[in-house]
């Protein structure tokens, strides 16, 4: 059985920071330089298997990494104790290995003629969007080529550049840039769009059936509890947790992964809005507590008090925009940032945040005090 795992005690410690493996920890805690793993079988085309290595040199290695996991837990313990994680620590993070580790090995099935069917459809939604630029743009040329497309957006349609690309050579033509390029043209509108469909093609449609294991005829993806800082759990190798749900194509591939036989049914669990409840609990705004007791729609509650309009005249946009600032403005997104992340104008979404805050002034009051508190214990140095 599992007794410790540094890897998540770490994680614990200090969600932020993006390594946890046990180099680095033996680095930052021991300030010891663990032996790469290439020294022993290199690299690339001439990388060999580590049952090649010569036993004193295997021997070593591996009893460095038994060592330092040892020495790491002498350190990381003693912390988790201190910050009282021992719970959180043993009763679900270290269970939830166990939990990780058998949903890997089962995988997960996938219906290859549902995906037959979705790149079929994207194969021609593609093609229509293709067509609609060239005619757009006046002229065909290869979509996936940032220079060529740079030239037909600043150079024969004379949009105004919005930055260079990180090394300064060329004008960026990246999902930003388009982003704010199709408020004024519908060409960059479009481009976007293509780009989307093209990536779900290449990255799941087409992607997912070359994954399939051959004995299993399942894709096993990697669940890692040691990457997102919220505490969430990330996917990878691959990915399964960026297809879109909301549009009508992410809905299409989604209904490709199906349950592994007629006795299995596939099940969907979700806290409604927790982070909101956390929030009306520990800041004791009536206004939003009153909406969750009632068991009302938070996000038109927001949108009929924001936008001043009775809940039952509430537009779907409206509360579009009310969902995505309840979740932002908690976690101190500013006017620029709501307005990118909405329809809204800076000044809309700075008006969106003032009548958010009036509206709901214990929040307001609740995160005020956390700042100052984060200040005074040295976390916040400089707010933006």
């Amino acid at each position: 059985g599992v007794s410790f795992d540094s890897m998540i005690a770490s994680y614990l410690l200090n969600p932020s920071i993006r390594q946890y493996n046990l180099d680095n920890l033996a680095l930052k805690y021991l300030d010891h330089k663990m032996i790469p793993i290439e020294d022993l079988i290199g690299s690339g085309k001439n990388q060999k298997s580590f049952a090649e290595v010569p036993i004193d040199k295997a021997t070593v290695y591996s009893c460095e990494d038994a060592d330092f996991t040892y020495r790491l837990k002498e350190i990381l313990f003693p912390k988790l104790k201190e910050l009282e994680l021992e719970k959180l620590f043993y009763e679900v993070e270290i269970l939830l290995i166990y939990v990780l580790a058998e949903m890997e090995l089962a995988g997960v099935s996938i219906d290859l003629n549902v995906l037959k069917e979705v790149s079929k459809f994207l194969e021609k939604e593609i093609d229509k969007y293709t067509q609609e630029i060239f005619e757009m743009a006046g002229k065909k040329f290869n979509l996936n080529s940032p220079q060529q497309l740079a030239k037909v957006l600043f150079e024969d349609l004379k949009l105004k550049p919005i930055r260079k690309t990180t090394k300064k050579t060329h004008q960026s033509t990246d999902i930003q840039v388009l982003e704010e390029l199709a408020k004024i043209h519908p060409l960059p509108k479009v481009l976007l769009e293509y780009r989307q469909l093209a990536k779900l093609k290449s990255t799941y449609v087409d992607a997912l059936p070359e994954l399939l294991n051959k004995k299993t005829g399942r894709i096993h993806t990697s669940f890692n509890q040691t990457v997102a800082a919220t505490g969430r759990l990330s996917s990878s190798n691959p990915n399964l947790q960026n297809i879109p749900i909301r549009t009508e194509i992410g809905q299409k591939i989604r209904k490709a992964f199906v349950p592994g036989n007629k006795d299995y049914l596939m099940m969907s669990a979700d806290y409604s809005q927790i982070e909101l409840r956390f929030l009306a609990h520990f800041s004791e705004d009536t206004t939003m507590i009153d909406s969750f007791l009632n068991d009302e729609d938070i996000h038109t509650r927001t949108a009929s008090e924001v936008f001043g309009v009775a809940p039952k005249d509430v537009t779907s946009e409206q509360r579009r925009q009310a969902k995505i600032a309840n979740f932002a403005v908690i976690y101190g997104v500013s006017a620029y940032g709501l307005s990118q992340q909405t329809d809204m104008t800076v000044e809309e979404a700075d008006m969106f945040i003032k009548i958010y805050f009036k509206r709901y002034s214990k929040v307001a009051e609740y995160i005020d005090n956390i700042i100052e508190k984060a200040k005074k214990d040295g976390f916040v140095t400089t707010m933006l």
